[in-house]
């Protein structure tokens, strides 16, 4: 099979295409025959050794985001045969890359995937599990759950992935939002539910006090001046400390796989409750090209690979 493996640290030009071994599912595994892989930043890092808990040594596979069809099952792993439409995460934080989702096959754990709905395509599937549980994740952090309706929530990055999905998901729980757009992006951020949308240009300390700030880009101390003292910040890399005086809370939100979690909002975006978007799709073949229109930014949504 081919896939794409970072042969050594570095920018896009260490992404190569190669002949690897087709995997075997293993217990409690199956193989998935990927149909598409989302680009994340967090790829982008990966490659360049600058991700928390990446791969110390190459070579390894980026992917995080797959879809696509299961075409052997292991023992052990009754719950799926073969030709069932899946979507999941490969939990790179784990496997390091070994395997990662930049592949034609790939031998996946069974709780790494959920079925796809029918009326929902691979590609758009492959947009949803990194970002949509960050999103949900950090929003359920305790102290940030426990906020009353109609408190009001700043997202930085709204018009991105992340701060997308915390958007609609902030406003599905009744708080008001203030979504950070990027320029001439405004019209997705107000189609999302955003209450006021914030140009990316904006002084955020004009901003609020807002009872919480979800600054996905993550934007720190810019972002931290918007929320009032006391309140809290939940952050997606590590942040500048804000000054202990304020009594504000800090939370670094790190993806975990919920399997459930991830079979629910998988549910509400094949339901259209939930809305995701791509700006473009390349083959995988083209992955270090992808990786350029990453770096490059400028994106009006995520940037899929794929396969076949």
């Amino acid at each position: 099979m081919l896939g794409v493996v970072a042969a050594a640290l570095g920018g896009p030009e260490v992404l190569q295409v190669t002949e690897l071994p087709e995997p075997e599912a293993g217990p409690g595994q199956v193989v998935v025959r990927i149909r598409a892989v989302c680009v994340h930043p967090a790829d982008v890092a990966a490659t360049t050794g600058e991700i928390p808990r990446g791969p110390d040594v190459p070579p390894f596979s980026p992917g995080w985001d797959i879809a696509g069809e299961v075409v052997s099952v292991g023992p052990g792993a009754a719950d799926y045969t073969v030709g069932d439409r899946v979507v999941g995460m490969i939990p790179w934080y784990t496997t390091r890359g070994v395997p990662g989702g930049y592949a034609e096959l790939v031998a996946a754990d069974t709780d790494w995937l959920v079925r796809l709905p029918d009326q929902l395509d691979f590609v758009s599937a492959a947009t949803v599990p990194l970002n949509a549980q960050t999103a949900h994740q950090g929003l359920s952090l305790v102290s940030l759950a426990m906020l009353p309706a109609g408190s009001s929530i700043l997202v930085t990055g709204a018009s991105g992935g992340v701060g997308g999905f915390v958007t609609q998901l902030a406003v599905q729980r009744g708080y008001r939002v203030l979504a950070q757009a990027s320029h001439s992006d405004e019209q997705w951020v107000h189609e999302l539910g955003a209450h006021e949308v914030v140009p990316r240009s904006a002084d955020l300390s004009t901003v609020g006090p807002v009872a919480a700030v979800f600054d996905a880009i993550p934007l720190g101390e810019a972002a931290a001046a918007a929320v009032e003292d006391r309140g809290i910040v939940v952050v997606t890399r590590p942040t500048p400390a804000i000054v202990p005086a304020r009594g504000v809370r800090q939370e670094l939100q790190l993806i975990r796989l919920e399997r459930e979690l991830l079979a629910d909002l998988v549910g509400q975006v094949a339901a259209g409750r939930l809305r995701t978007r791509v700006a473009a799709t390349m083959p995988l073949t083209e992955a270090a090209d992808a990786h350029r229109r990453v770096l490059a930014g400028g994106l009006r949504g995520k940037l899929v690979l794929t396969v076949g």
